[in-house]
């Protein structure tokens, strides 16, 4: 059996799988902007992340204080990005691709941590120490004592970006060796990797704005279960996709239509209500779960097609600027923030657009995306202070119109608000304008054994 070869532990529910999703690490419960009571069935709200029982990582940090077994995912790590030796993590260790590409043999050339199997994590392996107990620091301000990160510091060592050499608070992201198979709309090559300061999967550019300067990005090489991240689905001919490398079941078709976040929940129970498919124990997938089903080998841009595998029906849309598309889904997780709950996971399977403009490194608001007209906890301008489009900032006195593209690639996982207007986001939010949908679809997921996972 795989999971005894790879030395695997078995779930919390009994089962050894090569593929374990381990849960978010999120324990609250939301309502459209605040944390709340857990709802129970029937009440608004009901069914979301922290309202289910999920594997959780079982991290053991080794004798030599160097790498952290997953027990659960069979997955080793480097307990540290420290790639300079000198105990401290700062801009100094990020590496280019180039650069974190070569890393792994210099790992295994010095027997790291005992061993000489290091690679570079694919996004997937990497995105199973996203810990959404982390608050997005996303906005003005350098502070981040009230901050805490999307990843377990108790066995992993982490930094934010080093505001005192000109990065940014968020400015913590994570390699993989998944690359997006287009291109930027700069013509660029494009990296997906984990924000482990902001909780967020984009397909980053390689060249910094203006093309000069090659894009670097702290590095944590895995070892171990080579299984795992590989899916292995059935169809079983009755309108269920079941993923036998990591035991859960899928609806094969999504709802058809989008829908703000509470009725996204709402939606779900509604089918458990009807035993949509012959179950009753369907739910709204937590982010990892969802992420889960993502081909990262397909785009619409490069395939002409959503990122999931072709044995899952997609509803095809019509876009902001008119063309072919696949929606963003829904997940059952807050996108916890310091301003409180108000936005909510998705993962995009068609383009994870954006309206990015002004001149290379400058733009509207709080990057090259502008403002929404909401306020500040909807991505409204700040609630004092000159507002950062102005002239000068290269906003709405720039002579570069917004440019709608995939500008973080099919297959991220990013964030919307639960509920509200999208008209209210003409040009979108935040660094790179990213498209603010709200009504977003859904795909429902159970466990394939009948497993009852509520708390």
């Amino acid at each position: 059996m795989l999971a005894v070869v790879l030395g695997l532990g078995a779930d919390t529910f009994g089962a050894e799988r090569p593929y374990v999703v381990v849960g978010t690490g999120q324990t609250k419960c939301y309502d459209n902007q605040r944390e709340i009571p857990p709802p129970k069935p029937g009440q608004p709200f009901y069914g979301q992340d922290a309202q289910y029982r999920f594997v959780q990582p079982a991290y053991k940090l080794s004798a030599d204080g160097l790498t952290v077994h997953d027990q659960n995912t069979g997955l080793i790590w480097q307990r540290s990005p420290d790639t300079d030796g000198d105990g401290a993590l700062t801009r100094k260790d990020k590496l280019t691709l180039v650069q974190a590409e070569a890393l792994p043999a210099k790992l295994n050339a010095a027997r790291f941590g005992g061993c000489s199997d290091w690679r570079l994590p694919t996004i997937k392996e990497l995105y199973s120490l996203m810990n959404f107990s982390g608050t997005d620091p996303s906005g003005p301000g350098t502070d981040t004592s009230r901050l805490t990160p999307f990843i377990d510091t108790k066995f992993f060592k982490f930094a934010y970006g080093d505001t005192r050499t000109g990065e940014r608070v968020i400015d913590s992201q994570y390699a993989s060796c998944t690359k997006y198979v287009g291109k930027s709309f700069r013509g660029f090559n494009k990296l997906f990797g984990l924000n482990l300061a902001d909780g967020r999967i984009k397909g980053y550019d390689l060249k910094m704005p203006g093309g000069f300067e090659e894009k670097t990005f702290f590095v944590q090489c895995v070892r171990g279960n080579p299984g795992y991240g590989k899916n292995d689905f059935r169809d079983n001919s009755d309108g269920t996709i079941t993923d036998r490398a990591t035991g859960l079941m899928w609806s094969k078709r999504d709802s058809g239509r989008g829908m703000n976040w509470e009725a996204a929940l709402a939606w779900a129970q509604a089918k458990n209500t009807e035993k949509y498919l012959g179950h009753n124990d369907w739910r709204l997938p937590n982010a990892k779960e969802l992420q889960s089903i993502v081909d990262y080998t397909r785009a619409p841009d490069a395939t002409g097609t959503p990122a999931i595998d072709p044995v899952f029906d997609c509803t095809r849309i019509t876009n902001e600027i008119g063309q072919a598309d696949w929606p963003y889904y829904w997940t059952g997780t807050t996108h916890g923030h310091l301003l409180g709950g108000g936005a909510a996971i998705y993962i995009a399977f068609g383009r994870a657009a954006g309206w990015p403009s002004g001149p290379p490194g400058k733009g509207g608001g709080l990057g090259r995306g502008g403002f929404g007209k909401g306020p500040p906890e909807r991505g409204g301008p700040p609630a004092s202070g000159p507002r950062a489009g102005g002239p000068g900032a290269g906003g709405a006195a720039s002579s570069r119109s917004p440019q709608f593209t995939d500008v973080h690639g099919a297959g991220s996982q990013r964030s919307d608000p639960k509920a509200g207007n999208p008209a209210e986001f003409p040009h979108g939010r935040g660094p790179q304008g990213d498209v603010i949908r709200i009504n977003n679809f859904v795909r429902l997921v159970r466990d394939a054994d009948g497993s009852i996972r509520t708390r």
